[in-house]
C-alpha cells in the first residue's frame, strides 16, 4: 500500500516553448517543499519565467545514486518533492527512474503529471504510422550497430533521439541496416523557434543534411516499419 502523505511529483517541463506548461504543474512547483532539477541554470529560466520561488536541489545522473537515500528520508519526514528535468518528462531519456523505483520500494506515492515529451508530437507530425511504435531514445554507445540491425526487422514504427554531431553518422548507419528506400521523418527542435520536419527516404535525408554546413539542434528520427513483401 502507498501512503499519499508521502509523495513525489513527476512534473514535465516545456521542451522548447515556455508557454507549454500547465496550470497544475505551475501550482505543484509552487506548493512542494523541494524541487529537484537536472541543471540549475536551465531550470532557473523556467522558474523565473513563472515567478516560482522555492527550494531547489540538483538531481542528475552523476549524483542520483548518492542522493536518493537522502531524498527518500526527506519524503518520509513529510516533505513533498517535485522532480523536473531540463525539458520534457523526467525518466524518459532523462534522470528519474532510480528515484521513482526507490520511492515505490519505500511505499511512497508517485504522481506523474501529463505533459511534454518530444517524441509524441514528432511521431504525430511525421506522417508515418502511429498505430504501433517502439521508442528507443538515444542509441547505446556500445553495441549500437547490433541494436540497429535488430530494429531494421521491427514491424512497428521506430523512434530514436539523436544529437547534432552524430546525426549524419546515424543516418548512414540506418541506411546500411534499413536500406536506402525506407521512409523516415527527421524532426528538429520540436516546439522551438527553429522547428523543422524533413520527410523522405533515407537516401534523400542523407543528401539533405550533407548540404547543411553546420548541423545544430536536437533531433527525433521516425522510421517506418519494415514493409511486408508480396
Amino acid at each position: 500500500m502507498f501512503d499519499i502523505l508521502y509523495m513525489l511529483y513527476i512534473v514535465p517541463t516545456p521542451i522548447g516553448n515556455l508557454e507549454d506548461f500547465t496550470f497544475r504543474s505551475l501550482r505543484i512547483l509552487k506548493e512542494v517543499d523541494l524541487i529537484l532539477v537536472e541543471n540549475y541554470k536551465v531550470s532557473k529560466k523556467l522558474l523565473d519565467f513563472y515567478h516560482i520561488k522555492n527550494n531547489i536541489n540538483k538531481y542528475h545522473i552523476y549524483n542520483e545514486h548518492k542522493i536518493v537515500p537522502y531524498l527518500i528520508t526527506k519524503i518520509k519526514e513529510g516533505k513533498k518533492l517535485a522532480l523536473i528535468s531540463n525539458a520534457g518528462t523526467p525518466s524518459i531519456s532523462d534522470p528519474g527512474f532510480l528515484l521513482i523505483r526507490s520511492c515505490i520500494k519505500a511505499s511512497i506515492y508517485i504522481e506523474c503529471l501529463p505533459g511534454p515529451t518530444a517524441f509524441v508530437p514528432a511521431l504525430v507530425c511525421s506522417g508515418i504510422s502511429t498505430n504501433e511504435f517502439t521508442f528507443i531514445g538515444f542509441l547505446p554507445k556500445k553495441k549500437r550497430k547490433i541494436k540497429l540491425e535488430n530494429l531494421s526487422k521491427e514491424n512497428r514504427t521506430v523512434i530514436l533521439y539523436e544529437s547534432p554531431h552524430r546525426l549524419l553518422q546515424t543516418l548512414n548507419d540506418i541506411k546500411y541496416f534499413f536500406g536506402s528506400k525506407r521512409n523516415i521523418a527527421i524532426c528538429k527542435e520540436i516546439s522551438k523557434y527553429f522547428q523543422n520536419i524533413s520527410r523522405g527516404n533515407i537516401e534523400k535525408m542523407i543528401l539533405y543534411y550533407k548540404n547543411i554546413k553546420k548541423i545544430l539542434g536536437e533531433y527525433t528520427i521516425i522510421i517506418e516499419k519494415v514493409l511486408k513483401k508480396n
